[in-house]
């Protein structure tokens, strides 16, 4: 006669669902995801290649993520073998375990090549956010129909793109928009920095890469010393993503040979010194996007290494390349790429952002229409997206 441990049924395994992240932007992205869904999966186990933020959701991740994070389109070609390996790896190990579904957490060139795979075994794979097909690449769209089984898109315009080429989508909202709120607090940001309530400030946002500061930093700051020329009021702030890009910046600053202009390096505090400010020269990326949801008048500007230019300037399709004006499909803002964003052209375009009142009350309308459309509970709209594909 059997006994009663031979009766009990074997525990089930719990639910398993993967996600990669190759860099801080999508650490955040995925780790607001899980946020979502953990009260409805309290069991499930959450792994794969993440951050801190995710770690901090309960996520296990078998590499550290820097593993992964390379800037810029050349810097990939030495780490290649050791990025493949660890794809190839983490893609043996999901074969093999079949997760209930695979998030790819922006990072597409790492994720779309594992997706494929993944959903050629017939795993559900979803990729948070679309890649901007709209803005360059528009080819990449074949491989994203061979590779994810369903999209979550960040801006509303790109749901129609994704359906028109077959590929399940949802718009769940810009993370940024829910974070940032719909009436920025000028003067407590001054108070926090120590800035006069009724000073002149423009924020400086060279970037957060090294490559970014390495390109964009001589013309940032040589602007900024043109347009104190013009104002001997105006103050500048300009946020460091850590030492390492503080300590850079100084070289950079002394070799341009421009350490006379007078600007407040800030420890993080992005966020902080955008809303002080009357108007931000960004470089373009995500900064701009930040800078459109707290209202402020801005140039945008970029440079790289020329090779990467002449490689890239023929791969985009639409005129703009700054969220906000892709946004509003029109110039709302000023952009100036490579050897267009001079100091002169950029203190030239800055001084009309500042200077323009009704400009600048315009372009606050305009952002915070933007604002709204962007505004959804995007933890929520994520993670029911997520429940639908796996069933759960």
């Amino acid at each position: 006669m059997a006994s009663s441990a031979d009766l009990t049924a074997p525990a089930a395994s719990p639910l398993s669902v993967a996600l990669v992240a190759g860099e801080p932007s999508g650490d955040l992205l995925a780790a607001r995801l899980l946020s979502g869904l953990r009260p409805h999966l309290p069991e499930a186990r959450f792994h794969g290649i993440g951050g801190e933020h995710m770690i901090a959701q309960g996520f296990e991740s078998h590499w550290p993520m820097d593993k992964l994070t390379v800037r810029g389109l050349l810097a990939v070609i030495p780490r290649y073998r050791e990025i493949k390996g660890i794809q190839n790896q983490l893609r043996d190990q999901l074969l093999a375990e079949r997760p209930a579904a695979f998030i790819g957490a922006d990072y597409p060139g790492f994720n779309l090549g594992l997706e494929e795979q993944l959903k050629a075994a017939g795993i559900p794979t979803i990729h948070y956010i679309g890649p901007q097909i709209w803005a360059w690449r528009g080819g990449r769209i074949k491989k994203i129909i061979k590779a994810v089984s369903h999209m979550l898109v960040v801006f509303p315009f790109e749901e129609e793109i994704y359906r028109q080429a077959g590929v399940p989508v949802t718009y769940v909202g810009h993370p940024l928009a829910e974070l940032i709120p719909l009436a920025p607090d000028v003067a407590g940001a001054r108070r926090a920095l120590g800035i006069p309530e009724d000073a002149n400030v423009v924020t400086i946002m060279p970037g957060s890469r090294m490559s970014e500061l390495k390109y964009n930093t001589a013309a940032f700051i040589g602007a900024a010393r043109l347009l104190k020329q013009r104002d001997r009021t105006l103050r500048f702030v300009t946020p460091m993503a850590g030492e390492r890009q503080r300590q850079y910046f100084l070289e950079l600053v002394a070799q341009a040979g421009l350490q006379d202009v007078e600007v407040q390096l800030l420890d993080g505090q992005s966020h902080t010194a955008i809303a002080a400010a009357d108007a931000v020269l960004v470089a373009s990326g995500t900064a701009s996007l930040e800078v459109t949801l707290f209202k402020k008048p801005m140039v945008i500007a970029y440079r790289m290494m020329e090779l990467e230019w002449q490689i890239l300037r023929h791969f985009g399709y639409q005129p703009w390349i700054g969220l906000p004006n892709i946004l509003a499909r029109e110039f709302l803002v000023p952009e100036l790429l490579q050897n267009a964003a001079n100091p002169e052209a950029l203190a030239e375009a800055m001084w009309k952002q500042l200077s323009d009142a009704p400009h600048r009350l315009r372009l606050s309308e305009r952002f915070t229409d933007m604002h709204h459309s962007l505004l959804r509970n995007s933890a929520v709209e994520s993670a029911a997206a997520v429940l639908k594909v796996i069933k759960a």
